[in-house]
C-alpha cells in the first residue's frame, strides 16, 4: 500500500512538472543556465575551463617589489566619493589599473574588447529578455580579515554607491533599479523597463564590491586615512599622506587559484611615491629610487636619457610598446558656461590660433600627432563625409546641426610648422568680427566694451612652455591671455565645480563605449558637480547618439553610431584638439620578466611583470 501511494506521488510530480516546464516554455520564460562569463558584443575567447589568460606566466613567481612614482598628493583611501584626492592604486574609474584591495564580482582580459569572466561571482545568468542580470558568488570569496562576501555586501554596494558614493556612480547605475538577495550568495540586479540594458551587465559586473559590515561601523561619506577593509590581491601596507602609499600582496587572498589570476599580481609589494616635480621624479628614476616610468614628455623621452650611464650599459632599459587602445581624447576644453565662450565661431576663432605643428616640432621632438577625434586611434574615427547608417542618424537633426556636419570630417587646420600663422590669424578675426568683438586700442571687446579675457589652468608646470607660445597667438588677436598655476587639490575642486575657463583634460576612451559617455558629453551631467562634461555641452543630438552608442547591438550599429557622435562633437568647436601617440615609452630597471606575449589591450607591467631575483642580484637590489 505504501509502495503504491508513493509512486502515485511520483508520477503525479513529473506530470505537474511537465506542465509546468511547458508552461514556462510558453510564455517564453526560459530559464537561464549559469555561465563563467559573457560579452558585451561577440562571444567569449576563453571558454568555462580555461587555465588562465594567454598573455600571463601562470609559474610567475611571486616576490621582490615595483616602485612607481605619481604626480601631486592624496589626502584619503576612500577611493568612492568626490571627497578628497584618492591614492594610486585606488581609482575606482580605471586610471591606475584596478582597484589593488577591492574585487568586483567579474573581471575582462587584456586581449578581449569587452568580455567579462568570474571573480567574486563564478556563475552568471542572464534571461532572453535582458530586463536582469543574476551573479552567484563564490563560496571561497573572502574579505581580508577572513569573513564572507555575501549578497547582502553586493546590494549594500550598490545602494551606498548609488545614493551616496561619487555622481560618476549615479550616472553609471542610473537604470539599474535596484538589486534582490536571491540567497546568501546569490542576487539579481533588475534593470528599468524600457531602458537601454546593453551595457548594464558589464556595469553591474564591473561595480567595486564593499564591506556592509565595515561601512556599518565606518562613515561612507567621509575621507580616511584608515584601510577600508578590502578583498583584493594587495591590501594597504604604509601610508606616508601626501607622499607614498605601499601596498603588500594578500597572503590569504581568496582569489590567487582562479583561472583569471594565474600569473597575476606578482609583486610582493608594489610602492607609489609621490612627486609634486615630474623632473624630479625623473631624476629618482634615474638615481634607482624608481623601477619603471611611462613617459608622457617628449622632450624627456627625446633629451634627458641621453649621457646618462645607467642606460649606455643596459641596466635602465628604454623600449617603446604598442598601444593598441583608443588613444582617448586630449584637448583643451573650453568652458562654454562662460558667456564669453558661447558663440561657435568664437570657439572655433580661439582654436585656429593654435599651431600644432610648431608646436610638436620646437617642444614635443615630432613625436606627437594632432588629434582630431574623441575615438582616436579605433575603427570609431569618423571619417569622410556621413553616408548610409551614419548618415540617416544625423538626418532627423540636419536643421540643429552646422552644415559643417553633413561635409567632410573635421580636421584642424594645418600649418607648416614655421611659427607665421597669418592666414588663421585673419581667419580667427574675421569670425571674431561676426561674433560682435572688434579690437579697440589693442584689446579684443565685445559691444559694452567688456575685454575678451582667457585663463588657462593647469597643476603641471610642464604645461607652461605648451601653452605660453599659445598665449601669445590668442594675444595678436587682442585677447588677454595668462596661464595660471594651481595646487593639485585646488585644481581638482576647480574641475569638480567647473570654475575654470580653459584646462587640458583626456578623455579616456572605452573599446566598446556605452554609459561612460553619459558622464562626458550628456546634457543632464553638464551642472552636476563632479562630472566630467568640462566643457558644459547640452546638446539633444548628443544626447540621442549617445543613446544609440549605448543601444547598439552588433559592432556595425556601434560603429555608425560613434562615428556619428565624433562628427557632431568635434565640429561644437567645443574643443581645441591636442596631440597623441599609439605607443607607451616606458623606461625601466633591468629587474624583471615578463610574458612572451603582452595583452592586447594593456602595458601589463603592473599586471603581468614579476621581480626577477637573478637580474635583481646583478644589480645588487633587494
Amino acid at each position: 500500500m505504501i509502495r503504491t501511494i508513493n509512486c502515485t506521488m511520483v508520477r503525479t510530480m513529473i506530470r505537474l512538472g511537465l506542465i509546468l516546464a511547458f508552461a514556462i516554455a510558453s510564455l517564453g520564460m526560459a530559464v537561464a543556465k549559469p555561465q563563467h562569463g559573457f560579452a558585451v558584443l561577440g562571444s567569449l575567447k576563453y571558454g568555462p575551463d580555461f587555465r588562465h589568460f594567454d598573455y600571463v606566466n601562470p609559474d610567475a613567481p611571486k616576490a621582490g617589489r615595483l616602485r612607481l612614482w605619481y604626480n601631486g598628493n592624496f589626502d584619503s583611501l576612500n577611493p568612492f566619493i568626490l571627497k578628497g584626492r584618492w591614492a594610486a592604486g585606488s581609482n575606482p574609474f580605471g586610471v591606475d589599473g584596478r582597484l589593488l584591495t577591492f574585487e568586483t564580482l567579474m573581471t575582462g582580459s587584456g586581449d578581449e574588447e569587452d568580455s567579462f569572466y568570474g571573480l567574486i561571482a563564478g556563475g552568471v545568468e542572464r534571461p532572453d529578455d535582458g530586463q536582469s542580470i543574476t551573479f552567484t558568488l563564490r563560496r571561497a570569496a573572502r574579505w581580508h580579515d577572513g569573513s564572507e562576501i555575501t549578497a547582502h555586501d553586493v546590494a549594500f554596494s550598490f545602494d551606498i554607491l548609488k545614493a551616496k558614493g561619487h555622481p560618476a556612480f549615479r550616472v553609471l547605475f542610473r537604470d539599474i533599479t535596484g538589486t534582490t538577495v536571491l540567497g546568501p550568495r546569490k542576487i539579481r540586479f533588475d534593470f528599468a523597463s524600457g531602458a537601454l540594458t546593453r551595457d548594464l551587465p558589464a556595469t553591474a559586473a564591473s561595480m567595486p564590491i564593499i564591506s556592509k559590515a565595515w561601512y556599518t561601523a565606518n562613515d561612507f561619506t567621509k575621507t580616511t586615512m584608515t584601510p577600508p577593509l578590502g578583498s583584493g590581491p594587495y591590501k594597504v601596507d604604509k601610508v606616508d599622506p601626501g607622499r607614498s602609499i605601499t601596498y603588500v600582496l594578500a597572503d590569504n587572498y581568496w582569489g590567487k587559484g582562479l583561472a583569471v589570476n594565474r600569473g597575476r599580481h606578482n609583486f610582493q609589494r608594489i610602492t607609489w611615491d609621490y612627486y609634486r616635480d615630474r623632473d624630479i621624479a625623473l631624476q629618482s628614476l634615474f638615481a634607482g629610487k624608481i623601477d619603471f616610468r611611462e613617459d608622457f614628455t617628449s622632450r624627456n623621452w627625446a633629451t634627458k636619457y641621453d649621457g646618462i650611464p645607467a642606460v649606455k650599459d643596459g641596466r635602465l632599459i628604454r623600449e617603446v610598446l604598442p598601444d593598441q587602445n583608443p588613444s582617448g581624447f586630449q584637448a583643451f576644453f573650453l568652458n562654454t558656461r562662460r558667456p564669453k565662450f558661447a558663440d561657435r565661431r568664437v570657439r572655433r576663432a580661439i582654436g585656429l590660433v593654435f599651431d600644432f605643428e610648431w608646436t610638436n616640432k620646437n617642444l614635443f621632438y615630432s613625436l606627437y600627432r594632432r588629434t582630431y577625434s574623441i575615438f582616436q586611434n579605433s575603427d570609431m574615427e569618423a571619417t569622410g563625409a556621413p553616408k548610409g547608417a551614419e548618415l540617416a542618424l544625423l538626418e532627423p537633426w540636419r536643421k540643429a546641426l552646422p552644415g559643417e556636419v553633413f561635409g567632410p570630417v573635421y580636421r584642424a587646420p594645418k600649418t607648416n610648422g614655421s611659427g607665421i600663422i597669418r592666414s588663421e590669424l585673419r581667419a580667427a578675426k574675421a569670425l571674431l568680427k561676426a561674433a560682435g568683438w572688434s579690437v579697440k586700442n589693442g584689446k579684443l571687446v565685445n559691444g559694452q566694451g567688456a575685454p575678451f579675457e582667457i585663463e588657462f589652468i593647469s597643476y603641471s608646470k610642464l604645461f607652461e612652455r605648451i601653452v605660453m607660445p599659445y598665449v601669445r597667438n590668442l594675444e595678436r588677436l587682442g585677447i588677454a591671455a595668462r596661464f595660471r598655476l594651481v595646487e593639485p587639490a585646488q585644481y581638482q575642486r576647480r574641475l569638480q565645480e567647473f570654475d575654470f575657463d580653459v584646462t587640458t583634460f583626456r578623455n579616456s576612451s572605452s573599446l566598446t563605449p556605452g554609459l561612460g559617455l553619459r558622464n562626458a558629453w550628456n546634457s543632464k551631467t553638464a551642472d552636476m558637480t563632479g562630472g566630467r562634461n568640462y566643457t558644459g555641452l547640452k546638446s539633444p543630438v548628443v544626447d540621442d547618439l549617445i543613446e544609440k552608442i549605448i543601444a547598439a547591438k552588433t559592432r556595425d550599429e556601434l560603429r555608425h553610431a560613434t562615428h556619428a557622435l565624433d562628427r557632431v562633437i568635434m565640429w561644437t568647436h567645443n574643443l581645441v584638439p591636442q596631440w597623441f601617440k599609439a605607443s607607451h615609452t616606458i623606461a625601466y630597471w633591468d629587474l624583471f620578466g615578463r610574458p612572451a606575449i603582452k595583452p592586447k589591450y594593456a602595458r601589463g607591467v603592473l599586471d603581468t611583470w614579476w621581480w626577477d631575483g637573478a637580474k635583481a642580484g646583478k644589480l645588487g637590489r633587494k
